[in-house]
C-alpha cells in the first residue's frame, strides 16, 4: 500500500517522462504505454540512439541530450543494460526511475537510490496510473 501511495504521488506530481528503450513500433508495449501516457497528458519523450521519433514522440539518444527537467526516466531495457543508464540518471537527477515489470536489478540502482531518487522496479507504469485515478 505504501508503494501505491509514492507511486501515485510520483506520478501526480510529475509533467515528463523519459522512457529509455521506446521503439517506433506501434505494436512494441514501450510504443503503446508512452503514448498512452502522452493521451493523458504528460509530456513525453523517448531515448533510443537508433531511431529520432516514435509516432508523434520526440526522441533523444541519450538522457543527458534531453533539453529540459526529466520528471520520471521510465525503463524499457533488459535487466542485464540497467548498469549502462545510470550514470545518466543520476546526472539529470530525475523524481523518479520507474523499471517496467519484468526489469530489476537491484546492484545497479544502488546508487540512483543512495541519491535519493525513488526507484520503482518491476512495475508497469500504466497499471500504477490506471490504479492511482481510483486510488
Amino acid at each position: 500500500m505504501e508503494e501505491l501511495k509514492l507511486a501515485c504521488e510520483i506520478l501526480i506530481t510529475s509533467k515528463t517522462i523519459a522512457v529509455v528503450g521506446l521503439s517506433d513500433n506501434p505494436l512494441r508495449t514501450s510504443y503503446e504505454i508512452a503514448h498512452m501516457m502522452l493521451r493523458n497528458g504528460y509530456n513525453v519523450v523517448g531515448v533510443n540512439p537508433l531511431i529520432q521519433k516514435s509516432g508523434e514522440i520526440v526522441v533523444y539518444p541519450n538522457l543527458t541530450s534531453v533539453p529540459f527537467k526529466i520528471d520520471i526516466v521510465n525503463v524499457f531495457r533488459r535487466s542485464e543494460f540497467i548498469p549502462e543508464i545510470i550514470d545518466d540518471v543520476l546526472k539529470v537527477n530525475p523524481k523518479a526511475l520507474w523499471l517496467q515489470q519484468g526489469i530489476r536489478n537491484d546492484e545497479a540502482v544502488k546508487p540512483v537510490i543512495e541519491k535519493g531518487i525513488v526507484t520503482f522496479q518491476d512495475m508497469c507504469i500504466a497499471v500504477y496510473y490506471n490504479l492511482c485515478k481510483s486510488y
